[in-house]
């Protein structure tokens, strides 16, 4: 047999091989992840999300357009993550769309997304008024800037990035958000994570290890038939709407959200417990009035029986608002609301003292004469700590969370009982307390301070989950009101209790409208509030584990920004001319090899 022959054979054998491999690939499908981290491999809460998916559902991912390096990364970690989300179904369908490109045919696709996002934010349902905002946007001359607004206005703020190419540097807006719909509903999903004084490169390794959960809650959300209900406690001096105005529209983007007059039981209170057992999770923000015995009994059996229940409350009467007068001072004292056996029963005690922290969030105050020589100065100001998880905490209410901020926050005491207490947040080392009533001065806030001031305390817990069986304070006591239903323990059960009602309050803009929630206006920074208080909703009423996936762990290498530019030519270099040349030697390498074998 001639050495052509076997070479025929050998070329025919390899291309059969491939093609038989081939055509087993179009009916067997698998892929296998080789990352270390596993970051591809699906967690079993995910499939199962994925795999409950029946109707088309569309993803809308704004992440497209010249972008650096960092953001090319999360732009390929999400296309991966998605098209692993298609391969498990394929009712999933997602596209990358630039919303600010400069092509003319895309002015189709901007409009599109200007309806989509006017939707969001409004929850238009009508045909007749959609038919009458479709005409508005037609008539819009500058899309770009409409594409902008409508973004702002669901509080999905761009990102400004510097793009640099050979030593010319240029702005450039890049939205890191996506948009899952199914029917009628639809859900924003954040691409990139806010972190106070990260870099780009550790916002983006950040952000990919919220990929999975961010996509796979937002699925959950617009697939699931039987929403979660969620009731806002009133009638007890509560937060009004208007300040919690941005958390109340997060939670309806996943959950039924509706207010509830604890106030009108007083007339009825057992039709006021069997209407508030309907919902699964009450929310009490920052009450400042007492609660009633009537009022405490029909909360206790709400508990006792499986309902989850957020506590935001304040130990000390004291509100920033009430030190801007002429003085600059107020007196805060002890705030009592008649809940402290409640929580004594359930296993902890919020102390009437105020958390004075080292690791503060900064005030704008004033200095200077009135007039052209006032100056805006920040400054520490040790009565609002800016809060983080305990180091050891794995907890996925908490984990991968950068600061809350927090004002004139409690210690919580963790009591001994049966109930299991984790720790989600905590003063730093550096804090101590102050006993009330004290006078508050915002001259406090140029005070110098060390850490030398802060010897023999710190670590206060300001946010205590609590998990069991819990028993009722009114075990063994005399009932407010007769309720044949009473119960002294229920099933196992879950709560959340923070000993600061600010930190569910958003400020108001000039015009008077809620702005995000943890922003802060006179500084500009974004505190990672919001993102706490849904983790909290969130785990409370997450009965698939969907939550667990935050704790997953991805390990993103990026490019060291300083070192290429330092080693540009070697760079260069390594990554172009290096895989040419071996490309060459090869070539050359197997030319010779292969004239000695067949001149012989």
């Amino acid at each position: 047999m001639s050495a052509t022959t076997n070479n025929l054979k050998k070329i025919g054998l390899t291309i059969g091989i491939i093609v038989i491999l081939n055509l087993m690939g179009h009916f067997v499908f698998k892929r296998f992840d080789l990352t270390a981290d596993k970051r591809y491999t699906l967690s079993q809460t995910s499939l199962k999300i994925v795999s409950d998916v029946k109707e088309p559902l569309y993803i809308d991912v704004f992440l497209e357009g010249n972008f650096p390096g960092e953001f090319k990364k999360l732009q390929t970690e999400t296309q991966q993550l998605l098209e692993e989300f298609k391969s498990q179904n394929s009712n999933i369908i997602f596209r990358f769309i630039n919303p600010l490109s400069d092509d003319e045919g895309d002015n189709y696709t901007k409009r599109e997304i200007i309806y989509s996002l006017y939707k969001l934010e409004n929850k238009v349902t009508d045909s007749a008024q959609a038919k009458e905002i479709k005409a508005s946007i037609e008539k819009v001359a500058d899309l770009n800037d409409a594409v902008k607004n409508s973004f702002i206005g669901n509080t999905m703020m761009p990102v400004s990035v510097t793009l640099s190419d050979k030593g010319k540097q240029t702005q450039a807006i890049v939205l890191p958000w996506a948009i899952a719909t199914s029917g009628d509903r639809s859900v924003k999903v954040p691409l990139l994570k806010n972190m106070m004084g990260a870099s780009t490169s550790e916002k983006v390794v950040s952000s990919v290890q919220h990929l999975e959960y961010a996509f796979a809650n937002a699925i959950n959300a617009v697939t699931q038939k039987n929403q979660k209900k969620v009731i806002i406690i009133q009638g007890n001096g509560e937060l009004k709407d208007r300040y919690m105005a941005d958390f109340i529209k997060s939670v309806k983007e996943n959950y039924f959200i509706a207010p509830f007059p604890l106030d009108s039981i007083n007339q009825n209170p057992t039709a006021g417990l069997k209407y508030l057992k309907k919902y699964d999770l009450a929310i009490i923000a920052k009450p400042t009035q007492a609660f009633s015995d009537e009022q405490k009994q029909v909360l206790d059996q709400y508990v006792i029986s499986g309902g989850k229940t957020i506590w935001l409350v304040d130990q000390v009467n004291m509100e920033m608002d009430s030190l801007y007068n002429d003085t600059g001072a107020n007196l805060a004292f002890p705030r009592d609301l008649n809940l402290n056996d409640m929580f004594f029963k359930y296993g902890v005690r919020m102390h009437p003292e105020i958390i004075k922290d080292l690791l503060a969030t900064p005030i704008v105050l004033e200095t200077g004469e009135p007039g052209s020589g006032t100056q805006r100065v920040q400054l520490p100001w040790y009565f609002s700590p800016m809060i983080y998880p305990p180091q050891d905490s794995k907890h996925p209410i908490t984990t991968n969370l950068d600061a809350i901020k927090f004002q004139f926050a409690s210690p919580i005491e963790l009591l001994k009982n049966d109930i299991k207490k984790t720790v989600l947040l905590q003063s730093s080392q550096y804090s101590k307390l102050i006993g009330t009533p004290a006078e508050i001065s915002l001259r406090m806030a140029s005070e110098e301070l060390g850490p030398k001031d802060f010897v023999g305390g710190g670590n206060y817990p300001v946010s205590v989950l609590l998990e069991g069986q819990f028993h009722s304070v009114y075990e063994n006591r005399i009932l407010a009101f007769k309720d044949p239903a009473f119960k002294n323990s229920g099933k196992a059960n879950k709560m959340i209790v923070i000993s600061d009602g600010d930190v569910v309050k958003n400020q108001l803009d000039k015009n008077q409208r809620a702005v995000e929630l943890g922003l802060d206006q006179r500084t500009g920074v974004l505190y990672a509030n919001k993102e706490f208080m849904m983790n909290c909703v969130n785990y409370l009423l997450d009965d698939s584990g969907l939550i667990n996936i935050r704790s997953k762990e991805v390990n993103i290498p990026l490019l060291d920004k300083q070192k290429v530019i330092e080693n540009y030519t070697q760079s260069q270099v390594i990554t172009v001319a290096a895989p040419i040349v071996i490309l060459i030697l090869f070539g050359v390498l197997f030319t010779i090899l292969r004239k000695r074998k067949y001149s012989k």
